[in-house]
């Protein structure tokens, strides 16, 4: 019997997880590096700004991508079940140390590069370059996803699982429990209007 404490860090693991990710899927969107030169500045307007802020989705494309799959792995994480279910929190780590040490090569990496660009788009040599409060959150939400996925796999044995009555009936033989029906190989009506009910947003068990 799985301890009722480390039962419930399943809703605030996956909140955060959900959360941590999200906020590094859209980070990795957005310009990270932001820098002037002479009378050239990036911030001096939207069409400056895409042509020299360097920013995630181009330059360091793993980082948005890699987010992506954890998004997509918590996800997963909240249908599945047994072994296959610590073996996606494992993808999800991962991809999640993946996302930290892609945005932590980014800050070594980007700023030479909008130098570079700026240089060339004023011709001064005085250069000065920061990161945005977008890499800050991306950095943050980085490292949350790391916290968040590794709490994951080592506490996802004793989360609660979706329970095998939700399983997509199919309607062939030895489909698990056997009702009235017995020995017909149909599915029970009453998982088939589980689903039904699912299917219209309704409450199955109210």
């Amino acid at each position: 019997m799985a301890d009722p404490a480390l039962r419930r860090t399943f809703g605030p693991v996956v909140l955060l997880g959900l959360a941590a990710a999200g906020l590094a899927a859209t980070a990795g969107t957005k310009p990270w590096v932001s820098g002037r030169s002479g009378a050239v500045d990036t911030d001096q307007g939207a069409e400056m700004t895409s042509v020299l802020s360097l920013d995630s989705a181009r330059d360091a494309p793993l980082a948005g991508a890699l987010a992506l799959v954890v998004l997509a792995c918590w996800g997963v994480l909240l249908v599945t079940r047994g072994r296959f279910r610590r073996v996606v929190a494992v993808v999800a780590l991962v991809a999640a140390l993946g996302t930290l040490v892609v945005t932590i090569e980014a800050a070594r990496s980007l700023p030479p590069k909008l130098a570079d660009a700026l240089v060339e788009a004023s011709g001064s040599d005085e250069v000065t370059t920061s990161t945005t409060g977008w890499y800050v959150a991306a950095l943050v939400a980085s490292v949350l996803c790391v916290l968040a996925t590794a709490a994951a796999v080592r506490l996802v044995g004793s989360w609660p699982e979706m329970g095998t009555k939700y399983d997509a009936p199919t309607g062939g033989r030895g489909s698990g429990r056997v009702d009235a029906g017995e020995g017909t190989g149909e599915v029970p009506a009453e998982n088939i209007d589980i689903w039904k009910a699912l299917d219209e947003g309704r409450d199955p068990t109210a």
